[in-house]
């Protein structure tokens, strides 16, 4: 039992980055720990109030640590080292995640992010699984807020403007809104784009769920056309501002960030 709580320590500072690959692997063999087996990091991360007994909880969840381990990181984030079977599927991956999110809300009443890494085959790999994990977290915080649970590999276009330079997003912007700033859009217009993208650039249903006439919206989109020079009636239009609207999202975010 001790063996097995120095190898979970000792895997909580490798996805962490502390510990060389080379290392992890001497280790585990000193501790008779199979080392080439499928396993994906899940991070839990607390969201507001906080609870020491979170960890407890999650080790309930996976009693048998000679396969999985739970280490505290910090005092939000807890990583879950899981071992799946090969070839899982990203939906078996989410019921997880989904088990941990409602144990952790119903009996301690704490509310939780989750970020699903992908799965890797080997332990030198696990330190990037964890930081995938990381990024589903930032990445869901700024383009998905409503979600609690976020799987790397289904992050989409979000991942990739996260990793964009702060000056290329910026001069992006400017050369999409030659005419007017995103800025200059009300919320009303906002809320309109919106809803116009929810359903798919359709007119008549669009103006359904907003209860306005379908003449109404024409008024609108013409509207955003003679600001922005983009008629979102036109699919490649639509495309371009959906992605601006997304950099500018994430301009904001980096801007609260410090």
């Amino acid at each position: 039992m001790r063996s097995l709580c120095c190898l979970s320590v000792f895997l909580s500072f490798y996805v962490s980055s502390h510990i060389l690959p080379g290392d992890i692997y001497m280790r585990s063999r000193e501790l008779h720990f199979e080392s080439d087996v499928p396993r994906v990091v899940i991070l839990v991360r607390q969201v507001g109030k906080t609870d020491l007994a979170v960890i407890d909880v999650v080790q309930g969840l996976f009693p048998d640590r000679q396969i999985d381990f739970v280490a505290s990181l910090n005092e939000t984030d807890i990583a879950l080292v899981k071992q799946v079977k090969a070839g899982v599927d990203t939906q078996d991956l989410r019921k997880l995640a989904a088990a941990i999110e409602e144990t952790i809300n119903s009996e301690l009443y704490i509310k939780t992010v989750i970020g699903i890494g992908s799965v890797v085959d080997s332990l030198k790999d696990l330190a990037g699984s964890y930081k995938e994990a990381q990024i589903a977290i930032e990445v869901g915080k700024v383009f998905d807020t409503e979600k609690t649970i976020i799987n790397f590999e289904n992050l989409g276009i979000g991942r990739l403007i996260y990793q964009l330079p702060i000056t290329m997003c910026e001069m992006f912007l400017s050369e999409v809104f030659k005419k007017n700033s995103i800025d200059s859009l009300d919320q009303e217009t906002l809320i309109t784009i919106q809803k116009f993208f929810e359903n798919s650039l359709n007119v008549s249903e669009t103006s359904r769920k907003l209860f306005v006439h379908r003449n109404t919206l024409v008024y609108r989109l013409e509207k955003i056309k003679k600001l922005t020079g983009l008629d979102l009636r036109e699919f490649d239009h639509a495309i371009i501002f959906k992605v601006a609207m997304m950099v500018k999202r994430y301009l904001l975010s980096r801007e609260d960030a410090y």
